[in-house]
């Protein structure tokens, strides 16, 4: 290991260190109100009050509770999120896991208990999120300098104007942008970099540049392909005493499909009798407003591109497509949504009517959004490997719907919809469900796309991408 590869060790060593300790006090933070909330108000009102290791094993349960709630928001991402971003996903985290916990404490009691001290630990709460926020975002960037960044690029240029707006420049300091050819023709470029995008290199090339990376311990950041995508869902196993990937069409277990077709059943027709009230005021609300129907249904596409029709809150005029022109919205410009329309929409409200379609058994609480056949057909003569999302059965909420958004393109919704396909489990979608409930609130991911088309741009353009 030559003088720069051994010190570029150091600094990533240091910059982990530096990480796990401040997601570390956080946690503690966040679990110190509640521990101090159970032993002066709720542990002694218990049934059976627990001895020491009892209590102890409760605030643990909250601690790890919390751990996940908030790994799945993505609120301890210092370095990619700003202060706010932070505090939002963090509040929600310890929001989730107060809920949870006092119902568990309402169950150990027998008895619906008083809710004021725990909305004291919620202020307490919410008050050291977000000094720690704050604080760890300032802590980090005065501790650790930008990475020297340089960005390789192929087919999708602009990826030093995405580091600039999502405000990254504290961290990458862009100083090298290159075409994949003139890398090639002198890796040694790249020896004084610490990180390096690959943006849209295609897989020969962009196996050189990993490879010289990996060796000089240089951090390497790909935007996959649909083949990368793929092969990151193969099983290895060793045949004929040699290591093989194999690959094959979405085919999950029996017992995940049963349990995930269960849960979808006990989920959507629990809600349905939960959300009757709401589902009928909306119902009022939208006939009301114009006396025209309640529901629209639209004919869409899901597993084996069998066509199935979804409905939703009627939320655009009636004569929203009288020229039978299938198009996308084009967010809130869009002047054919109703006054009740752009309030369902804001908040989803519009989407509840497919629990039906859940509890009907065409749709799925998690999977692909179902696209309609026509914006499908258009999709895949430009992209044939668009109907690779056809594998498994559409889906209420998706892996696209929460990393993405309304105008992300079609290629990278594709890729990733087949991140989720290619490695189906119980836990992707359990974790896929409570990150929806990150997204609700969040304008962003209801963009529209630019007025007039009928479809989002085939692929990333290299202007913004």
């Amino acid at each position: 290991m030559d003088v720069s590869t051994h010190r570029k060790s150091r600094e990533k060593f240091k910059h982990n260190t530096v990480i796990q300790l401040l997601k570390l006090i956080d946690i503690l933070f966040i679990t110190l109100p509640f521990a101090l909330c159970w032993y002066m108000y709720y542990a002694d009102r218990i049934i059976s009050p627990f001895y020491a290791k009892g209590n102890w094993v409760v605030i643990l349960m909250f601690g790890l509770m919390y751990f996940v709630f908030v790994r799945t928001y993505d609120g301890l991402h210092i370095s990619l999120y700003s202060v706010a971003e932070m505090i939002y996903s963090q509040v929600l985290a310890f929001l989730v896991s107060d809920l949870f916990i006092y119902i568990v404490i309402c169950v150990l009691s027998k008895k619906i208990v008083n809710l004021l001290p725990g909305l004291a630990c919620i202020g307490a709460q919410a008050i050291l999120c977000t000094l720690w926020s704050w604080g760890a975002n300032r802590g980090y960037y005065r501790m650790l300098k930008p990475q020297k960044t340089a960005i390789v690029y192929e087919i999708r240029e602009g990826m030093e104007h995405l580091i600039q707006s999502y405000g990254l420049a504290k961290k990458y300091d862009v100083q090298l942008t290159v075409d994949v050819n003139e890398c090639l023709a002198n890796l040694s470029v790249l020896d004084s970099y610490q990180t390096v995008f690959l943006s849209g290199v295609r897989s020969h090339n962009r196996n050189i540049v990993l490879k010289y990376c990996i060796e000089r311990g240089i951090t390497l950041y790909i935007i996959p392909r649909v083949g990368d995508v793929l092969l990151n869902g193969s099983a290895r196993l060793h045949l004929f005493h040699l290591p093989m990937l194999r690959t094959e069409r979405y085919n999950p277990s029996p017992f995940y499909l049963f349990i995930k077709r269960f849960f979808d059943i006990l989920v959507s027709a629990v809600a349905i009798l939960v959300l009757s009230p709401l589902l009928v005021v909306v119902s009022i609300a939208i006939k009301a407003n114009d006396g025209g129907p309640v529901l629209y249904k639209q004919k869409r596409l899901t597993r084996d591109a069998r066509e199935f029709y979804v409905y939703k809150f009627r939320s655009m005029r009636v004569d929203a497509e009288k020229d039978g022109v299938a198009r996308l919205s084009t967010g809130d410009k869009d002047d054919r949504i109703t006054p009740v329309g752009r309030f369902i929409r804001k908040v989803r409200i519009d989407e509840l009517p497919q629990l039906f379609n859940i509890l009907n058994g065409d749709m799925s609480l998690v999977g692909p959004r179902p696209e309609r056949p026509e914006i499908e057909a258009e999709y895949c003569k430009e992209m044939p490997e668009f109907h690779l999302r056809l594998q498994a059965k559409a889906g209420l909420t998706g892996y696209a719907q929460i990393y993405g958004k309304y105008n992300t393109t079609p290629y990278d919704k594709l890729i990733m919809d087949l991140m989720y396909i290619s490695k189906p489990s119980l836990i992707e979608d359990i974790k896929i469900i409570f990150a929806t409930v990150k997204i609700l609130f969040l304008p962003e991911s209801t963009e529209g796309i630019a007025e007039g088309q009928t479809t989002a741009a085939i692929a990333p353009s290299n202007k913004d991408k």
